[in-house]
Protein backbone atom coordinates (compact mmCIF):
# COMPACT_ATOMS: atom_id res chain seq x y z
CA UNK A 1 0.00 0.00 0.00
CA UNK A 2 1.44 3.27 -1.28
CA UNK A 3 0.61 6.14 1.41
CA UNK A 4 -0.21 9.72 -0.45
CA UNK A 5 2.21 12.43 0.30
CA UNK A 6 0.69 16.30 -0.21
CA UNK A 7 3.43 19.01 -0.48
CA UNK A 8 3.74 22.83 -1.08
CA UNK A 9 5.72 25.38 -2.44
CA UNK A 10 3.82 28.62 -1.42
CA UNK A 11 4.42 32.86 -1.28
CA UNK A 12 3.18 34.45 2.07
CA UNK A 13 3.49 38.29 1.45
CA UNK A 14 3.62 41.07 3.29
CA UNK A 15 0.90 43.46 1.43
CA UNK A 16 0.26 43.39 -2.40
CA UNK A 17 3.33 43.93 -4.34
CA UNK A 18 5.31 44.17 -0.88
CA UNK A 19 7.86 41.65 0.46
CA UNK A 20 7.48 37.97 -0.75
CA UNK A 21 8.67 35.36 0.88
CA UNK A 22 8.92 31.60 -0.99
CA UNK A 23 8.94 28.17 0.82
CA UNK A 24 7.85 24.38 0.87
CA UNK A 25 5.66 22.60 3.54
CA UNK A 26 3.87 19.05 3.87
CA UNK A 27 1.44 20.88 5.87
CA UNK A 28 0.56 24.62 4.05
CA UNK A 29 -1.92 25.52 6.69
CA UNK A 30 0.26 24.79 9.65
CA UNK A 31 3.00 26.38 8.12
CA UNK A 32 0.82 29.49 6.69
CA UNK A 33 -0.49 30.00 10.27
CA UNK A 34 3.11 30.05 12.05
CA UNK A 35 3.98 33.03 9.73
CA UNK A 36 1.04 34.76 10.07
CA UNK A 37 1.46 34.72 14.37
CA UNK A 38 5.04 35.19 13.53
CA UNK A 39 5.65 31.88 15.68
CA UNK A 40 9.32 31.31 14.40
CA UNK A 41 11.99 34.22 14.43
CA UNK A 42 13.72 35.07 10.78
CA UNK A 43 12.56 36.42 7.65
CA UNK A 44 8.57 36.80 7.93
CA UNK A 45 8.19 37.77 11.43
CA UNK A 46 11.22 40.36 10.36
CA UNK A 47 9.43 41.61 7.41
CA UNK A 48 5.65 40.81 8.45
CA UNK A 49 5.18 38.67 5.48
CA UNK A 50 1.39 36.82 6.89
CA UNK A 51 -0.28 36.23 4.05
CA UNK A 52 -0.69 33.32 1.83
CA UNK A 53 -1.10 34.97 -1.99
CA UNK A 54 0.00 31.95 -3.64
CA UNK A 55 0.50 27.94 -3.79
CA UNK A 56 0.96 24.85 -6.20
CA UNK A 57 0.34 21.11 -4.78
CA UNK A 58 3.08 18.12 -5.27
CA UNK A 59 2.67 14.58 -4.42
CA UNK A 60 6.69 14.58 -4.41
CA UNK A 61 8.94 16.22 -2.06
CA UNK A 62 11.88 16.48 -4.58
CA UNK A 63 9.30 17.98 -7.34
CA UNK A 64 8.27 20.56 -4.63
CA UNK A 65 11.46 21.32 -3.68
CA UNK A 66 12.61 21.89 -7.59
CA UNK A 67 9.88 24.09 -8.01
CA UNK A 68 10.86 26.76 -4.40
CA UNK A 69 14.72 26.36 -5.90
CA UNK A 70 13.10 27.59 -9.48
CA UNK A 71 10.68 30.18 -8.23
CA UNK A 72 13.42 31.39 -6.15
CA UNK A 73 15.70 32.15 -8.68
CA UNK A 74 12.73 33.99 -11.26
CA UNK A 75 12.95 37.57 -10.95
CA UNK A 76 10.51 39.96 -9.28
CA UNK A 77 7.83 40.43 -12.30
CA UNK A 78 7.62 36.66 -12.77
CA UNK A 79 6.67 36.47 -9.44
CA UNK A 80 4.06 38.87 -8.92
CA UNK A 81 2.77 37.10 -12.71
CA UNK A 82 2.16 33.87 -11.03
CA UNK A 83 0.69 35.10 -8.03
CA UNK A 84 -1.95 37.05 -10.11
CA UNK A 85 -2.55 34.13 -12.66
CA UNK A 86 -4.03 32.02 -9.15
CA UNK A 87 -4.89 35.04 -7.30
CA UNK A 88 -5.25 38.91 -9.11
CA UNK A 89 -6.51 40.13 -5.87
CA UNK A 90 -3.67 38.77 -4.18
CA UNK A 91 -6.26 37.88 -1.22
CA UNK A 92 -5.17 36.07 1.90
CA UNK A 93 -5.49 32.35 1.12
CA UNK A 94 -5.66 31.01 4.84
CA UNK A 95 -9.16 31.24 5.20
CA UNK A 96 -9.68 28.59 2.02
CA UNK A 97 -6.96 26.15 3.20
CA UNK A 98 -8.04 25.78 6.71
Amino acid sequence: MVKEHRYFVYIMASKPYGTLYIGVTSDLAGRAYEHKESLQKGFTKKYGVHLLVWFEEFGYIHDAILREKQIKKWCRAWKIELIEKMNPRWDDLFPQII
